[in-house]
């Protein structure tokens, strides 16, 4: 029998998770295989390492303890990548020469499959002076489409794209066109942002104060903090970026403030950390840890939980030791520090099974009882690690204890510390889960209230047909399973229904036993007021909040997922939800439009390609079409006298014609192309190097696209194309999965997920 409790869990175990050769050939022929794998792996840091192996095994089997994606796909298979989710990388020096080492170290960690943070603030503004050559500075944002050219040709471990975080103080001279950067949908789009905002920032927004733009010594301009304030709110509302990072609170309550400071997260937010920091993630699976679901008697058994998640920090632990490193300033950091980030999922099933309403104030003093259970537990485990194996090398006891996070701690858990020291410096985070959540059932994703009761999903088979399949909420599921038919309760509500300030004080409670962070997003309807917007950030801060992310349906983003309530509908029952505003009957995961007719004649350009180990030259041929005014790529045909070519160019050049014909943004075939490493060496083509002749011809595609206006430039997308729109059924339909083409994309803890495949930059 499946330990699977629904097919897409199965689907996402196997795309993701289970190891296999570059073949195809499965190492992992169940799912148990997985655990024993993990469980193995971590074991063997370990004196005892068979002993340990059965806990560990004990404690992943059921999915009651996930760990995150990076140490699932990876541990035990022997393979070069690192097991750490992200890094926040150091601090980017203000000269050119510091500046291109640091985006080396960045292609190289996300070469690994770790996806980075940076602050940009260290970079000079644009304009200012840069003594020695006579000329004006570019400013950060001129260096952050640099990293952002390079992340869309890097791909990382697992054949995912990259993941950044981008941040910058909020008296940065730049900051203004940081905070508007995403109004233009082309750019930056490998990046989160978010703005780092004092605590004398905020003050002096709440009275209406001045606020100096400075760097270094100088002033460049003052501007009213309100002001300021309100730029970055409206472009929020507007564009759902960027987010906003109370960087102060985060400084003052880190156990580690006497040893390090913060500038920059990871890219979803939930790991603020120091230069060259790692993030550990894993979660405690709540779900399926409530005994008697829905009954009078339901609950957590909280030694059950004790016992679970001091195994969980244990392991986590190992996989300090265990894990490769892209660069040897994150092993250092790392072992130094022993920082891990154990966290939650599945908490709004765990509160529908014990009959409470997220947000409501029962919901919310018991999800806080919950989280400090686990932080207390998580601290008690890693004193015992600490009396067995050592404290972490920077611990001292009296900064330590000192900090604002410790400052509540219980004060037996702060004698033991005193006393014994502690393995990890912090312990808690609550990370984006929505790709595992799906792999554990589709619970509820982190402490996000239950996004969908239902949606369907088709599948692909094997012969090319589609099924469809109906992924069911696991705590809905569970329902169904004990009382059939029966109406839902009133207190199963969705974030279709929430109110916002629900979902603040949700955060709020589950961050005061968060030692590091929480990623969460908070969903606001379409038509709610720019007022009432901003004082979900208010309430954010007021409520001890250290950041704030919201997602509202906007003409940028789209609608990552349209709900539609009939007019029948019983109360209390879920509404229906249909992803990506799908039609009720004949849909399918892709809606192309019909091909662009072919005129008689076209304009083009053909251009010959040499590349060193090909005796013959490559001739590229690309025709345009002018619509609207503006002149796109319509056709391409690729031709060579090397008969060893002939049947991948044929197949390129109809497949590439093909794409070009549907119009749209068609940009990312260059970007696939250019991402595209021969195992046998690329080659030195005027100057730079090109990875593959696959990428050669993606570079002779953009230098084309350029030329015509349709592109702005080398890496930065697309320029201006009135044509490249969606369908639109029933409202905005937002963005196709990069993996699957569905349009099921879901705001969630700060990082678009598929509801169909799983997909998911962040995890």
């Amino acid at each position: 029998m499946s330990r699977f409790a629904a097919p897409i869990a199965e689907s996402i175990w196997d795309m993701k998770y289970r190891f296999k050769e570059a073949d195809g050939t499965p190492h992992d022929g169940t799912v148990e295989d997985t655990w024993r794998r993990i469980a193995r792996s971590l074991a063997a840091q370990e004196s005892d390492p068979k002993a340990w192996e059965a806990r560990f095994y004990a404690a992943l089997e059921d999915f009651r303890f996930l760990p995150a994606g990076r140490i699932t796909a990876g541990a035990g298979t022997g393979r070069a990548v690192t097991l750490f989710n992200c890094f926040v990388m150091g601090t980017i020096p203000d000269d050119m020469n510091g500046i291109f080492n640091a985006l080396r170290e960045a292609a190289l960690t996300m070469q690994q499959g770790g996806g980075i943070g940076y602050d940009f603030s260290t970079i000079r503004p644009k304009g200012a002076e840069v003594k020695g050559v006579g000329a004006d500075a570019s400013g950060p944002l001129s260096f952050m489409d640099v990293w952002d050219a390079m992340c869309r040709t890097i791909m990382s471990a697992g054949s995912r794209r990259g993941a950044m975080m981008a941040t910058m103080r909020c008296d940065h001279p730049d900051i203004e066109d940081f905070i508007a950067v995403k109004a233009d949908p082309a750019r930056l789009r490998m990046f989160n942002l978010s703005v780092l905002v004092t605590d004398p920032f905020m003050e002096a927004v709440k009275q209406d104060g001045s606020w100096d733009l400075v760097f270094g010594d100088s002033v460049y301009r003052t501007v009213q903090a309100r002001d300021l304030w309100n730029r970055i709110m409206q472009a929020t509302y507007d564009f759902a970026e960027p987010g906003v990072i109370f960087i102060d609170r985060i400084n003052a309550a880190n156990n580690l403030s006497y040893c390090e400071t913060i500038a920059a997260t990871n890219p979803c937010g939930e790991q603020p950390l120091p230069p060259y920091g790692a993030c550990l993630l894993g979660s405690i699976n709540l779900a399926r840890l409530v005994s008697d679901p829905f009954g009078d008697a339901a609950g957590l058994d909280d030694k059950q939980l004790d016992d679970l998640v001091a195994t969980a920090v244990r392991m986590m632990d190992n996989v300090v030791d265990a894990s490769n490193f892209p660069l040897p300033e994150q092993r250092a950091e790392a072992q130094a520090k022993r920082r891990i980030g154990l966290g939650v999922t599945g908490l709004a099933d765990a509160l529908l099974m014990c009959g409470l309403r997220y947000g409501d104030d029962d919901a919310v003093a018991q999800t806080e009882a919950w989280m400090k259970r686990i932080g207390r537990a998580a601290y008690l485990a890693s004193v015992d690690l600490a009396k067995e194996k050592g404290a972490f090398p920077l611990f001292e006891a009296d900064p330590f204890l000192s900090s604002g996070t410790m400052q509540q701690m219980d004060e037996d858990v702060r004698a033991a510390i005193a006393e014994h020291g502690i393995r990890n410096a912090l312990l808690t985070s609550v990370a984006p889960t929505g790709t595992i959540s799906l792999y554990a059932g589709n619970v509820s994703s982190g402490i996000e209230p239950v996004f969908a009761y239902s949606y369907t999903r088709k599948v692909l088979q094997k012969d090319g047909s589609r099924t469809e399949e109906e992924v069911v909420d696991y705590a809905v599921q569970l329902w169904r399973e004990r009382f059939g038919d029966a109406e839902l309760p009133d207190y199963f509500v969705n974030a279709q229904v929430l109110e916002p300030e629900a979902h603040v004080k949700m955060q709020a409670a589950a961050q005061k036993w968060v030692d590091s962070s929480i990623s969460k997003t908070i969903n606001v309807p379409a038509d709610i007021g720019f007022e009432a917007f901003k004082n979900v950030y208010l309430q954010a801060w007021d409520l001890g909040c250290k950041g704030c992310t919201t997602y509202r349906p906007n003409d940028v983003t789209g609608s990552v997922l349209s709900v539609s309530e009939s007019a029948d509908a019983t109360p209390g029952e879920a509404p229906a939800q249909t992803g990506g505003a799908m039609p009720a009957e004949g849909g399918e995961v892709v809606y192309m439009s019909e091909p662009l007719d072919r005129p008689e004649e076209l304009e083009g350009a053909t251009y010959k390609l040499k590349w060193p180990d090909s005796s013959h030259a490559i001739y590229v041929t690309v025709n345009d079409i002018v619509l609207n005014g503006h002149r796109r790529p319509f056709e391409v045909f690729i031709n060579s006298k090397n008969m060893e070519h002939f049947a991948w160019t044929v197949a390129l050049t109809r497949m590439i014609s093909a794409v070009f014909r549907r119009g749209g943004d068609v940009s990312f075939v260059v970007e696939e192309l250019k991402a595209v490493f021969d195992p046998r060496g690329g080659a030195w083509m005027n100057g730079k190097y090109i990875p593959s002749i696959l990428a050669a011809i993606g570079g002779v595609l953009e230098n084309h696209m350029i030329s015509i206006g349709f592109l702005e430039g080398e890496g930065l997308g697309l320029k201006s194309d009135p044509t490249a729109k969606v369908v639109n059924l029933d409202g905005p339909r937002g963005a196709a999965c990069p993996s699957c083409g569905s349009y099921d994309m879901r705001k969630i803890e700060g990082c678009l997920t598929c509801a169909s495949c799983g997909h998911s930059k962040c995890s």
